[in-house]
């Protein structure tokens, strides 16, 4: 035994005797400042000094107690999302397909997660002038910004759409890339979204054609930019748009890092959000060459580093006039540039706004004063020029939004595998996992019901399309939108909960979710400008969009007729499919004010309809699992309140619980 060790076995035994002696006689308080008499408030004892030189005070100074609470990981997101694999699986069961979803999970989760966050903790800033007192209008933005945009290029987070190596399926492969890499992207999903509405309208707008360059029908290994080949991207013909957009389409496109371009999208200006035609007051004055300048004030926009832009402005005469209205809008191309001194050319950056959410990504307002740019519509023709841009950016707005759920329920997942509560952990308690399969269950219908509008894009853009698929495309953009956007809020508000006290603390990063989340029923048309929409689709189509919808869902139960587990649910969307058609056809016999007052409630239905039926129709297919069925059943029960008893459905079962709690590979064994 050291010295040390024997004088502490020492003191130790003494302080055990003396401990005993002065609980029988306890100490008197002396009120004196005499140094020979020692004062208990002042004065450390024997004891406690023992303890310290011992180790044995958990809390003394720096620290702070044995027990850390693990936090919740972050997994491959591919892997661990059991319906994303089985939807492809069922569509797209391609091997390069599985094996570039699956690398690029493990390479969100092991580093582009991090970046997400660096993004997120150092937001971007405006610097107006160089030492010297020069205007230079720099947005100064994180070093991951810019690795999220050579990492989009590389990855084809745009170009898979363009690309078309699977035909009709190309659009649903490039949503679930960017529904894995949507949460951890700090924000970059909103210039992407821009990016592909952009280059969606040029496409459309000059006459883009699928029949030149390099023909690749399947998605080999020479297909890729990174064996020093351009996949084959439909390129614009020379006739009907200009030189300089011709090179941004290829830009916005490549999956070159060193060509790659953004888009913005500046559309918003201080008179109105969404109503363009009266709130837009940008004049565009023609120079001689062709080209346009434009003058105007943008309130609000968004990615404002991208390196060009669309814009609606009024062409004005040499009188000085312009057309108002939204027979006045034209639609125009802006390439982001700076004078050789650095100045930015024909933009000033007002300031960068302050928002509640999306502080990775900068908005700013700007005055445009002498913007070179080049019109890509028709004069007149810029509202309906940018109708192909908003069905891609909604449709981007809807993959967040299910990617959102996707992410929360995840880590609130494996957060219960590890979170001890009264004695057990999270995944013990009925409830609690109650609470998450209903969170699941959302998720589900929400990725369904967005994967659903990306297949009908991809058969339009394929040219496989029936009539009845553009109807529904049509129809469904504004319902999927408008409705994801708002149950994004609710599921991820319910995961932060999940997680206590944690949820509320922003170093965990789950608050940064929730601010995020709460901008998806804004971007792009609010819920009820949506919900107006889908009234405006189903005049102009005089009702033809809603017969479609209801052939559709029709004929999605019909696979389900033979299948006995799931009449329930079939009867439940019968029911409320043949409510929701007496609704429509008193609505008709009513004046304009009735519909107009029920247009939210409406395209709440018709989304909620639909995602029943789809959650039928992927649980009847032969590859499903008991997860699929259990969600059929429990969403389809909000259609007939009180029809399914709750007792019949299971909640607190173990079998649907496990099933639903699982998510990864366990669920379904056949990867």
């Amino acid at each position: 035994m050291t010295t040390l060790s024997a004088l502490l076995s020492s003191r130790q035994a003494s302080g055990c005797c003396s401990r005993l002696w002065r609980a029988r006689h306890p100490p008197s308080l002396v009120h004196s400042r005499s140094a020979s008499v020692a004062e208990p408030s002042t004065r450390k004892g024997d004891e406690e000094q023992l303890w310290e030189a011992a180790g044995n005070l958990p809390f003394s100074r720096a620290k702070t107690g044995a027990f850390f609470q693990e936090r919740a990981i972050l997994k491959n997101p591919f892997q661990e999302d059991a319906l994303l694999r089985s939807y492809l699986r069922r569509h797209l069961p391609e091997e390069a397909v599985f094996s570039d979803l699956h690398e690029f999970g493990e390479r969100v989760a092991k580093e582009v997660d991090k970046w997400g966050r660096e993004c997120e903790v150092t937001p971007p800033r405006l610097v107006h002038f160089d030492p010297w007192g020069r205007r230079v209008d720099h947005i100064e933005t994180s070093h991951a910004w810019k690795r999220m945009k050579d990492l989009s290029a590389q990855e084809g987070l745009v170009g898979i759409g363009y690309e078309r190596l699977f035909g009709e399926w190309s659009r649903v492969y490039q949503m679930s890339k960017l529904y894995i890499f949507a949460p951890s992207s700090g924000l970059y999903t909103c210039p992407l979204a821009m990016t592909d509405g952009a280059a969606k309208v040029i496409q459309e707008t000059g006459e883009i054609h699928a029949d030149t360059g390099r023909t690749c029908k399947r998605h080999t290994d020479h297909c890729w930019s990174g064996a020093g080949i351009e996949p084959r991207i439909p390129r614009p013909r020379s006739l009907g748009v200009s030189w300089p957009v011709e090179e941004a389409y290829r830009r916005l496109t490549t999956r070159q890092p060193e060509r790659f371009w953004t888009s913005g999208q500046w559309m918003t200006e201080r008179q109105g959000g969404s109503d363009v035609a009266s709130g837009t007051e940008t004049i565009a004055v023609p120079q001689a060459d062709g080209s346009y300048k434009l003058h105007g004030f943008k309130w609000f926009t968004s990615a404002t580093d991208a390196d060009m832009t669309l814009t609606l402005a009024r062409v004005q005469v040499k009188t000085g006039a312009t057309t108002p209205g939204s027979k006045g809008l034209s639609l125009f191309y802006a390439e982001v540039s700076r004078d050789e001194d650095g100045t930015l050319r024909g933009i000033e950056v007002q300031r960068l706004k302050d928002k509640l959410g999306t502080r990775q990504m900068p908005t700013a307002e700007l005055l445009l004063d002498g913007l070179p740019a080049h019109r890509l519509s028709e004069e007149g023709r810029g509202v309906a020029s940018i109708a192909n841009m908003l069905t891609i950016t909604r449709i981007h707005n809807s993959i967040s939004a299910a990617a959102a759920m996707r992410r929360v329920v995840q880590l609130a997942r494996d957060y219960a595998t590890r979170r001890t509560a009264f004695g057990k952990l999270l995944k013990d308690h009925p409830l609690h996992m109650q609470t998450l399969a209903r969170m699941e269950v959302e998720a589900r219908g929400a990725f369904l019901l967005v994967m659903d509008v990306c297949r009908l894009l991809g058969r339009e853009e394929s040219g496989a399309a029936t009539e009845l698929d553009t109807h529904l495309l049509r129809l469904l953009t504004p319902v999927v939108k408008l409705y994801t956007g708002k149950q994004a809020v609710a599921v991820v508000s319910e995961g932060l909960e999940s997680f206590g006290g944690q949820g509320y603390i922003e170093d965990t990063g789950l608050p940064g979710i929730l601010r995020d989340a709460q901008v998806l029923s804004i971007w792009e048309g609010t819920t009820n400008v949506l919900s107006l929409d889908v009234l405006r689709c189903v005049a102009r189509s005089a009702g033809s969009v809603l017969h479609a919808y209801f052939t559709h869902t029709k004929s999605l139960l019909s696979g389900a007729s033979s299948v006995s587990s799931l009449a329930p649910a079939v009867k439940a969307v019968d029911v409320a499919l043949a409510e929701l058609e007496e609704f429509v056809q008193t609505a008709a016999t009513r004046p304009p004010s009735y519909l107009e007052l029920a247009a939210r409630d409406l395209a709440y239905s018709l989304a909620r309809i639909y995602t029943g039926a789809l959650l039928i129709d992927h649980a009847c297919w032969e590859g499903a699992s008991p997860a699929d069925t259990y969600a059929a059943l429990r969403i389809t029960q909000k259609l007939l309140d009180g029809f399914l008893p709750a007792a019949n459905m299971q909640w607190q079962s173990g079998v649907w619980i496990n099933s639903l709690g699982g998510g990864g590979a366990h669920e379904e064994g056949k990867d």
